[in-house]
């Protein structure tokens, strides 16, 4: 491998915030499905999907140990969905992590739910005794129409499905919901059918963020033609119904990526109604509410 540096990147590179201080190890390129016309992570010719050389994970595995010690304690495997590699290959990947990080105390991916339909809840285990911790989930939201309209490639079912085979794993999981994604027209059903698929799944971590299409709209109105996109106030709205909806015991909810308009943290349930009552303060008097400027907001 050419270089100084033990992993070979090809950019754009993606990871979830709370990834910010781990290393990002690619297992594959690009994104197993890549037809979700709302994302435009892996739309780039480099980003072709394929899985990564073995011996080249394994190198770069064992140069990042020596070259960075023990500063290491998370990593993430990138690219889209890490998790569509076979479980050998996976399990693989795991024991070189510990047998060369030994400081690593997370490992964590995001996870397509398709692509845990090949899965037991026995081979998921395996995984989490060799490290794997935490799975991203971009359930995107739970409902059917919806996720039809953006070409997702999933239902609420088959999300429910992963979700609920990584919790009997014993595997945790970060959901994350897409405010606005339904448009104005969807936006009610776009809500409630996606608090229902907290509700019954009860993830470990639940986010949302904004839709927004830096590159443009072609791609997603081709199959959604007649979105209409929601405003602030809109915004607000839908998340006012969603959090009305929650029905969690203990999540950790985030709405602080640099999407979203207003930031919000708590735990789910027991900080609901502060959370409703920051989301409904900053419906009656914007004038007043805490707004993420413009000019800081993106993906």
């Amino acid at each position: 491998m050419p270089g100084a540096f033990p992993i070979r990147y090809i950019e754009p590179v993606f990871r979830p915030p709370s990834e910010a201080r781990s290393l990002i190890l690619p297992v594959t390129d690009g994104c197993s499905w890549n037809k979700c016309t709302f994302c435009e992570m892996y739309t780039a010719p480099q980003k072709k999907f394929r899985a990564r050389d073995e011996a080249e994970v394994m190198d770069s595995i064992r140069r990042s140990g020596e070259l960075l010690g023990d500063q290491l304690r998370r990593v993430f495997l990138a690219d889209g969905d890490a998790l569509v590699l076979p479980t050998h290959r996976l399990l693989a990947i795991l024991e070189a992590i510990r047998a060369h990080m030994p400081t690593v105390e997370r490992v964590s991916s995001y996870c397509l739910p398709r692509n845990l339909r090949r899965k037991s809840v026995a081979e998921l285990a395996e995984l989490r005794d060799a490290g794997l911790a935490l799975a991203y989930v971009g359930a995107e939201s739970g409902d059917d129409a919806v996720l039809e309209k953006v070409r997702k490639g999933e239902t609420f079912e088959s999300t429910r499905a992963a979700l609920d085979k990584l919790a009997e794993a014993g595997i945790r999981r970060s959901v994350m919901i897409l405010n606005g994604l339904g448009g104005s027209a969807l936006s009610r059903q776009h809500a409630d059918n996606s608090a229902r698929l907290a509700n019954l799944t009860q993830p470990e971590y639940l986010a949302t963020l904004v839709v927004s299409f830096p590159m443009g709209e072609q791609r997603f109105r081709a199959g959604f033609p007649d979105w209409e996109p929601l405003d602030l106030p809109g915004l607000l709205h839908e998340m006012e119904r969603l959090l009305e909806g929650l029905e969690l015991r203990r999540t950790m909810f985030r709405s602080d990526h640099a999407s979203n308009w207003l930031v919000l943290k708590g735990t789910l349930g027991t900080d609901k109604a502060r959370l409703l009552a920051q989301v409904r303060d900053a419906i009656a008097r914007p004038e007043h509410a805490p707004f993420r400027p413009a000019w800081a907001r993106g993906l």
